[in-house]
């Protein structure tokens, strides 16, 4: 239960207890400062409490921005203050120092804005909801406030209340075809009581049963899988929107919002190549390099906005050139749907699916997603050379944990750390590449089974370890990490089809989605600012180097029957070391609570 604390002398005909009740508060009065400070210290300290002014006049809404959003420990409007848990001690020293002040006199202006005042002076970090336009006032006179309400009544609440439940920024599919209902769907879940881990869970089992309608094989199922991916995707714009309409954010929120993207959509890679080989046509390979381009994607994505998410001096004309083409608007809708996003990508699929087969959808998959790919990573790459941008330890410590290093690197890294100081800017993200190169191409060119991959996964070790051994502040270092995925993911693709045995590319597609989801939750546990996974984790699993030198020398020591059998085994351990520590780390009081709006590609 929350409390709210109405200050000040009540106004005949005014709604705001009544609204306050609404929203899930406790209401109490108090007359002035020193009766509010003895209400405040007498509520519980796990509780939210309020301060709101008796005279405000406002929307529900603008109450409901700020004093419910549970994403913040204090937060105000004016004419009211709130506090979580963890704001109440700022709150209350601000309280007593209020008190102090006026004495304990009748209320003449607002104490929720004379305390709000106080936070500031304190230093203390106070969300002020962006109200557009919401009314939200505390009027001084009889004339003002009849103004007020009128000017509340000229504005639908709720109009606005359904518009902010929609992305401000979304791709060309999802504004025009998806948020134009959704909303309403949102809407409909909340008056039902539905919370959006509900809405998200649903989406999930669309999307399973989607994925496993594509399983089938059959031109039904083909059909019916891609009706099931567009309402999977439907519900997964609801989701969003219903915790944005609701305020009900939460730490199981974000990370099944975050998480569940990525499993409803290689799940359905891999229905897809399972409904192909029921037709005689074997697309595995097809099914994991989506899987390992689509993800490449995503880990360029969360390295450049880490390397420059706290730069100063962060300047570009690239950067100032694609400013100014968004201030175009045709151009904007252009530039937004060639990257392929989430809504465009899954609607391509989804049609494909129901029109063409497997071969094809993934054939358009792979082109769409490359062309994206070398459209956004060039465009960073511009921006990174002509960016004049000094990076903090912070963004270079983030990219040192999204490059994964596992003991073996991390040894090199350790006993070439002077040497590599000595490097020009360029070279870590060359050698990068280079080594990533040679371990994929030697797996490439060489038969199965041969010994000289061992070797190249041996010179992978150490130029990844070469890569890492300095802090990634160079201009184009945010690439070292795409680079390390790429290179293992390659080299576990290209080894499974060297291979050319049945369950081969199945057991190395379960590989690839379960260190998949490790590199993902890296990436989330760094944007919530909770670290990376912890080292032992790390360890656990090999560090990327390790595991790719597994990979080659389990190629080189077993048939290839055995091979596939050794990788189904890995691909399980990986998947249970990592899901269990993932699971019992969001699921953590301590972890936070942060809801995902969206991926950026």
């Amino acid at each position: 239960m929350s409390t709210a604390i109405l200050t000040g002398q009540p106004v005949p005909g005014s709604s705001i207890e009544g609204d306050l009740r609404s929203l899930g508060f406790d209401v109490r009065m108090a007359a002035d400062a020193a009766e509010a400070e003895t209400l405040l210290a007498g509520v519980p300290g796990e509780e939210r409490v309020a301060l709101v002014d008796a005279r405000f006049v406002g929307h529900v809404h603008a109450l409901r921005l700020g004093l419910t959003d549970p994403r913040f420990p204090l937060a105000a409007i004016p004419g009211a203050v709130t506090a979580q848990p963890a704001g109440r001690q700022a709150l209350t020293r601000a309280m007593a120092r209020e008190n102090s002040a006026g004495g304990g006199t009748t209320l003449v202006d607002s104490l929720a804005d004379r305390i709000l005042t106080a936070l500031d002076a304190d230093g203390a970090d106070v969300h002020r909801p962006e109200l557009g336009s919401l009314v939200a006032t505390v009027p001084a006179d009889p004339q003002a406030r009849n103004e007020a309400r009128q000017a509340v009544a000229d504005v639908d609440d709720e109009a606005v209340r359904l518009k902010s439940a929609v992305k401000s920024r979304d791709g060309f599919f999802t504004t025009y075809c998806i948020s134009p209902y959704s909303r309403y769907i949102a809407r409909w879940c909340a008056r039902r009581g539905l919370t959006p881990n509900q809405v998200t869970t649903a989406s999930l089992v669309t999307a399973l049963i989607a994925a496993a309608c594509a399983a089938t094989g059959t031109r039904g199922g083909f059909v019916a899988a891609g009706v099931l991916l567009i309402a999977s995707f439907v519900l997964d714009c609801t989701d969003g929107q219903l915790a944005r309409y609701s305020l009900q954010y939460s730490t199981l929120g974000a990370w099944l919002d975050a998480t569940f993207d990525r499993a409803k959509e290689y799940a359905y890679y891999a229905g897809l190549a399972l409904g192909a080989a029921r037709g005689g046509d074997d697309v595995w390979a097809l099914a994991l390099g989506a899987m390992v381009l689509q993800t490449c994607r995503h880990v360029v994505d969360f390295s450049f906005n880490e390397a420059n998410h706290d730069a100063t001096a962060n300047t570009s004309p690239t950067a100032a050139l694609s400013d100014k083409l968004d201030s175009v608007g045709w151009t904007v809708w252009v530039r937004r749907m060639i990257v392929l996003p989430i809504g465009e990508r899954w609607a391509m699929i989804a049609v494909l699916t129901a029109v063409t087969t497997p071969r094809i959808t993934f054939y358009a998959l792979l082109i769409g997603c490359a062309f994206a790919a070398t459209y956004t990573t060039a465009g960073r790459v511009l921006r990174s050379l002509t960016r004049k941008a000094r990076r903090t330890d912070r963004a270079a410590g983030a990219l040192a944990d999204l490059a994964d290093s596992g003991p073996l690197a991390q040894g090199v890294a350790e006993a070439l750390k002077k040497p590599a100081r000595r490097l020009p800017g360029f070279a870590t993200p060359a050698v990068a590449l280079l080594g990533g190169l040679a371990v994929v191409l030697t797996a490439a060119l060489t038969g199965f089974g041969g010994p000289w991959p061992i070797v190249a996964a041996l010179a992978y070790a150490l130029t990844s370890g070469l890569a890492v051994a300095r802090p990634l502040k160079g201009a184009l270092d945010w690439l070292v990490p795409p680079f390390l995925r790429a290179a293992e993911y390659g080299t576990v693709l290209v080894l499974a089809a060297r291979a050319d045995v049945n369950g081969a590319l199945p057991a190395a597609f379960g590989l690839v989605a379960a260190v998949a989801y490790h590199h993902y939750d890296t990436v989330y546990r760094i944007r919530g600012n909770a670290g990376a996974p912890p080292a032992w984790l790390v360890r656990s699993i090999g560090g990327h180097e390790g595991r790719t030198l597994l990979v080659t020398v389990l190629a080189a020591l077993l048939t290839a029957s055995q091979f596939t059998v050794a990788l189904t085994v890995l691909a399980v351990a990986v998947a249970l070391v990592v899901l269990v520590e993932s699971i019992r780390f969001w699921v953590s009081a301590g972890a936070p609570a942060v809801h995902d709006e969206g991926e950026p590609a």
